[in-house]
């Protein structure tokens, strides 16, 4: 954006001067339908409005260059002309309660951006900006409006210009004075006229019947402006004469209402208005909230302060890039802790890498950095590295450090000594954070701009280069990995998470390496089997749906579905939604539920099979030369802690049917080895609530070896637990689960299809027989409100700022997050502990078995030949042993020569 000068700044006219004003609700409306509602937070917090208004508004910003800008909100329905007429906007419905709760994330994301947002009672957001835009004409300035209310084109003259959108808010058209006279051929001021005859039904403001655009404007050319066509109605003829001699007095209220009004008093003056530099940290706190990504980065780039911002005097670092002998470099800094860089490819098994830096960090404003191409090192130079690397007591700070690995494992490097993880540092201090990409960091945390490398600029680094060697670039990347671990040393020690860094995460990563290096061997015969398999399922569903109804439609069109169900089929109506009605999985499952048709089922059936050939597909294009899948587990994805498995996901393989089960049959024990174990925990959620909860009966339910839901029937229902019935063991499996993660009453009757009444029966009586656990979910939440986070069995704590926000929506979501992140956080917490141990236990023996998937609760095992037993007693020892609770665990293991059979 352009810098603003101070004359600029007075709002006098100076040459250059551009307001841009912006109707707040207006346009927050558009976004709000122009955008999925499943644009959403991980925790359910729908941001399609908030998302939609902010890119137009980076937009603008970004080619509108303003030197001032404002944003106007309606205060409320209530207004001057609502008083004047009580119909006024009467038939609008009510807004939306998804996205009322979006208006407050809007006016956070303008505070971040320091733009002012103004509203006053009794007053609509068009007659501020029309006041302002008064202001500003007269001040000499270029006005920009955008706004989506055609109210707004009255404004329009050779200094103001309507910006109104012509889809959703990516588009939007620019009405000069030419523009309005050419779409409504009459000039801009004259276009109140206009409505005032035609009317305006957003308004609830009749016109006159049989008069529409053209003849209104016919009309207002002929006799110049409304008020002479009304001192002259009496000259029309014909019906449209007669209807407007009827309708005259709404006519002349229509005139009056759409008039804007141009000196409505102000706290802010067009001074006010200038833009100024983003506050940037909270840019980046409001899009961590929101996990905006890619637009975070829009925004930021629009800055009109640029990146001064983010950067304190002294920020600039002078880099002495060597490009010499390597030894004599690591002897110099031996001791040190030195940023460690790799370019290259860090897929597992296919990693490639090309070229290393090594860097100090940053002291007194100068750092010295090293780059190596690794085609051309010598046979010293490759020793030194070699050494270096595997060294580990050279302390390393590295930006991904499994990463790293896999692109050194390439070229048969070794990495030992990290002593920090940049990446998995930021993510125990940012848990929610979206994204831990270094360049955002660095910008971040340093106030640099990794861009920008070769810029002398302050806050960026400045390479002095002894030669002409290339990977300046790299050497950036080097020194910031060590600023970067500076700056987040102390938010490690302040949220309490230096030891889950040091004794977990960093630990977990070297392990994770491996497993995805070793990868799990794949009949791809019976992949491809089942492909088709599951091809022809899809085929046979399809035509025994298009038999139930006569006729083809493409089951994939939520359009053509909607027609079918509930026109054809006439079914009662699922939730409605902005394109009618929902049929997504859970509607069209409760709709089977509820009336059995066999279309539904054939529907259903499809969508099964449909996505069990979908995963068949990406596993089949996953598998490498070898034979083996190796997927990627992603340690920085779930704020709960919680392990992601990507490209291909291995953690998404259906378990719950026969069909989807018999994936699991493609994955097989490995040549040169006997066969795989699975062990996994049993019910650990509900183990960790009774530890938290201290509740007796659920410990005691735990320690007596009964079956737990058979056990809770019982005393929930009050009968001996041979009585419990299967039916009254579901409902309370619903519910103890469903209690964990915010279950509500209304919730647990929608799962169980039974009335609200019933589930909040039930849940008293549960709550009544256990009451420890009613009062740590009652504690949990409120202690969370107090300081502000929650946290697991190992400390690691999760930030929840909205359990103290105004808004209900965000509150409600808060709360059920404050409820679950403990309980699932530690069983996350757990499994990675289990997994450090099972890996120690196994280089302890000197074992060739290997660990080869986590999947949630369940680690995987390859075992070799005369090991099983070996590997079995291992691991359950060390899962069972992973930490002590007042109740015990309980590790379930099988085995089998595939990954189905392995199961138990």
């Amino acid at each position: 954006m352009a810098p603003v000068t101070t004359s600029a700044r007075t709002g006098t006219g100076t040459q250059g001067t551009r307001l841009l004003l912006i109707d707040g609700h207006s346009m927050a409306y558009r976004a709000f339908y122009a955008l999925p509602d499943t644009l959403a937070t991980s925790s359910g917090q729908v941001t399609n409005a908030v998302y939609g208004f902010a890119s137009m508004l980076t937009n603008l910003l970004r080619d509108e260059q303003p030197t001032h800008v404002a944003v106007a909100f309606d205060a409320g329905r209530v207004t001057f002309r609502t008083e004047r007429y009580a119909e006024y906007k009467a038939t609008r419905d009510a807004t939306p309660e998804v996205f009322r709760g979006q208006v407050p994330l809007i006016r956070e994301v303008l505070e971040a951006l320091r733009v002012p947002a103004l509203q006053r009672e009794g007053i609509e957001a068009d007659d501020i900006l029309a006041t302002l835009a008064r202001q500003g004409a007269e001040a000499g300035m270029e006005v920009l409006v955008c706004s989506g209310d055609r109210d707004a084109l009255q404004l329009v003259t050779d200094r103001v210009t309507v910006l109104y959108p012509k889809k959703g808010v990516s588009e939007l058209s620019r009405m000069t004075p030419a523009a309005v006279e050419e779409k409504y051929k009459v000039a801009p001021e004259r276009y109140p006229d206009l409505a005032a005859l035609v009317g305006e039904t957003s308004d609830n403001l009749p016109g006159v019947p049989g008069v529409g655009p053209g003849v209104a404007a016919k009309w207002i050319t002929q006799f110049g402006d409304l008020d002479s066509l009304l001192e002259r109605q009496d000259e029309l003829t014909g019906k449209r004469g007669e209807a407007l001699r009827e309708h005259a007095a709404q006519v002349r209220l229509n005139r009056e209402l759409n008039a804007l009004l141009t000196d409505v008093e102000l706290p802010l003056g067009i001074d006010d208005l200038a833009v100024a530099g983003f506050d940037r940290e909270a840019v980046h706190r409001v899009s961590d909230a929101l996990q905006f990504g890619a637009l975070r980065d829009r925004l930021l780039a629009v800055d009109p302060a640029g990146h001064e911002a983010d950067a304190a005097p002294g920020d600039a670092v002078r880099v002495t890039l060597h490009d010499g002998d390597l030894a004599s470099w690591l002897a110099a800094h031996a001791g040190r802790r030195v940023g460690l860089d790799v370019s290259g490819v860090a897929r597992p098994g296919l990693g490639d890498a090309w070229q290393v830096a090594l860097a100090t960090g940053s002291d007194a404003g100068e750092a010295s950095a090293v780059v190596v191409d690794l085609a051309d090192l010598d046979g010293a130079q490759e020793e030194s590295l070699r050494s270096w690397l595997a060294d580990a007591a050279a302390p390393k700070a590295v930006h991904g450090a499994k990463s790293a690995w896999h692109m050194l494992a390439s070229r048969d490097l070794d990495l030992h000594g990290v002593t920090f993880d940049t990446e998995l540092a930021a993510y125990l201090c940012y848990p929610d954070q979206r994204g831990y990409d270094l360049a955002d960091l660095v910008l971040r945390h340093l106030g640099r701009d990794l861009a920008a490398a070769d810029d002398a600029a302050q806050g960026a680094l400045d390479l002095e280069l002894d030669a002409a060697a290339p990977g300046s670039e790299a050497a950036a990347r080097a020194v910031a990995v060590v600023d970067l671990a500076e700056a987040l040393d102390p938010g490690l020690d302040d949220r309490g998470a230096r030891s889950l860094l040091d004794d977990v995460e960093m630990p977990l990563s070297a392990v994770l390496a491996r497993m995805e290096a070793t990868g799990i061997a794949t009949d791809t015969d019976f992949l491809g089997g089942l492909e088709a398999s599951f091809a022809q399922a899809v085929a046979t569903s399809a035509a025994e749906a298009y038999d139930v109804i006569g006729r083809e439609v493409n089951l994939g069109s939520p359009k053509q579905l909607q027609e079918v169900l509930f026109d054809q089929l006439a079914m009662p109506r699922t939730k409605k939604i902005k394109t009618g009605y929902t049929t997504d999985a859970a509607s069209l499952q409760d709709l089977f539920t509820r009336t059995e048709h066999p279309f539904l089922a054939h529907l259903l059936a499809h969508r099964d099979a449909a996505k069990l050939r979908t995963t068949v597909e990406g596993l089949l294009k996953a598998v490498h030369p070898d034979g083996r899948i190796r997927t990627t587990f992603q340690q920085t994805i779930a704020a709960t802690g919680r392990l992601s498995s990507t490209d291909p996901n291995l953690q998404n393989i259906p378990i719950r049917t026969e069909a989807g089960r018999r994936i699991r049959q493609a994955f097989r024990v490995g040549e040169g080895y006997d066969v795989l174990l699975t062990a996994d925990y049993s019910q650990i959620e509900m183990r960790i609530m009774a530890h938290l909860s201290g509740d007796e009966g659920l410990i005691e339910a735990f320690r007596s070896g009964e079956d737990l839901h058979r056990y809770v029937g019982s005393r929930v229902f009050d009968v001996d637990p041979a009585a419990v019935t299967s039916e009254m063991r579901a409902k309370v499996k619903a519910m103890s689960y469903g209690l964990a993660y915010g279950l509500s009453a209304y919730g647990l009757s929608q799962q169980l299809t039974i009335p609200t009444g019933e589930a909040q029966a039930l849940m008293d009586d549960y709550f009544t027989r256990f009451g420890g656990v009613r009062d740590y979910l009652t504690g949990v939440v409120e202690e969370a409100r107090a300081t502000g986070y929650t946290a697991t069995i190992l400390g690691r704590r999760r930030y929840l700022p909205d359990l103290t926000s105004d808004n209900r929506q965000r509150r409600q979501m808060a709360e059920r997050m404050a409820l679950n992140a403990p309980i699932q956080g530690s069983a996350a917490d757990i499994i990675k502990l289990a997994m450090l141990g099972v890996q120690h236990a196994i280089d302890a023996q000197e074992l060739r078995s290997r660990l080869l998937l986590q999947v949630h609760d369940e680690l995987v095992v390859e075992v070799a030949p005369g090991e099983r037993d070996a590997v079995e007693a291992l691991l359950r020892d060390q899962m069972g042993a992973a930490v002590r609770l007042d109740v015990p665990l309980d590790v379930s293991v099988g085995s089998g020569t595939t990954w189905h059979d392995a199961g138990h």
